[in-house]
């Protein structure tokens, strides 16, 4: 017997495996939504008990990327939600989040980190290696949290899904996202500043909802832009070590740099080179141990912000 909670937020049940398909079958009921097995406390999807998967395979087939026809209705669907997003809220829930799955949460950040980390010492390509697959790196690693938070089994594998789905598209909602926040800096900070946050769900919903990459961005601007204040606030609080450290580092790394500058008349020290090398190398080493912690946190943050826009579980109210 299970309980389930319908499109309409309300708890239904408790009814049997065969009422549960039937609903399924009549598009009532699918694989986000949620359900309480009899004798359980837990909700979890529908798509993590066995004895649906059958009826959800048949009802609902792997979808083909939503066209571009559909950016507006995908964020009306969002909106019409009429959720309030509270900062406090969805850091609270990402810090629980976070430590209920720590060791797959630092495995798969440690994981991303090594990969961006040591494709950075690769010269010109290892760079342009990682342009090439931020996308669909970043889309695994939201997927990781997404499943977790729906109470799905979820591996540190799962970082890699983008790979073998959708590729391209992570590809291009990685590209077109940073070249257009490259570009929209370089003219005025503030529009870059806007996209950032703007687009933060991006590569979420090419993960989560299998969109086309301008389908994706748009209905990430046009939801994110009514909560734009929260998203940025549950942005800066979770990263605010992170960004202290990087501050402290850049105001380091200057005041070592300018003298040298300034008094590189003569030949060149190279006892004292090899000692700067050293120490940023050090920074860059303590910055990514920060990382390691902060960005699980911050993404668990930001995908329950997610979850509460565009996912099927009922919103928490006030």
């Amino acid at each position: 017997m299970y309980k389930i909670i319908g499109a309409d937020q309300k708890e239904y049940g408790p009814v049997t495996v065969d009422q549960v398909n039937t609903w399924i079958l009549e598009g009532r009921a699918n694989g986000q939504t949620l359900a309480q097995a009899q004798g359980s406390s837990e909700w979890k999807a529908l798509l993590s008990y066995p004895e649906f998967a059958s009826v959800l395979a048949a009802k609902f087939p792997a979808p083909p990327l939503v066209g571009s026809a559909y950016p507006a209705a995908t964020a009306n669907a969002a909106l019409a939600r009429g959720v309030d997003v509270h900062v406090g809220e969805c850091l609270s829930r990402g810090w629980r989040l976070f430590r209920n799955n720590l060791g797959l949460f630092l495995g798969a950040s440690l994981v991303f980190l090594l990969i961006r980390f040591g494709l950075g010492f690769v010269p010109i390509i290892g760079p342009l290696a990682y342009f090439l697959i931020f996308g669909a790196l970043q889309g695994g690693f939201y997927l990781v949290f997404l499943k977790r938070l729906r109470g799905e089994a979820s591996g540190v594998g799962d970082l890699f899904a983008g790979f073998s789905q959708d590729f391209v598209q992570f590809m291009l909602t990685g590209i077109v996202t940073s070249v257009l926040v490259f570009i929209a800096v370089l003219f005025c900070v503030l529009p870059g500043v806007y996209l950032v946050v703007a687009w933060k769900f991006s590569l979420a919903l090419v993960a989560d909802k299998r969109l086309e990459f301008w389908t994706a961005m748009e209905s990430s601007r046009r939801v994110i832009t009514r909560y734009w204040f929260q998203i940025l606030g549950v942005i800066v609080v979770a990263y605010l070590p992170l960004m202290l450290f990087i501050g402290y580092s850049l105001f380091h790394v200057m005041s070592v740099m300018l003298p040298v500058m300034v008094n590189s008349g003569g030949p060149p020290n190279f006892g004292q080179i090899v000692k700067m090398m050293s120490g940023f190398f050090t920074l860059s080493l303590v910055q990514q141990l920060i990382a390691l912690f902060t960005l699980p946190f911050a993404t668990a943050s930001l995908m329950c912000a997610y979850e509460d826009l565009f996912g099927t579980r009922p919103a928490p109210t006030a």
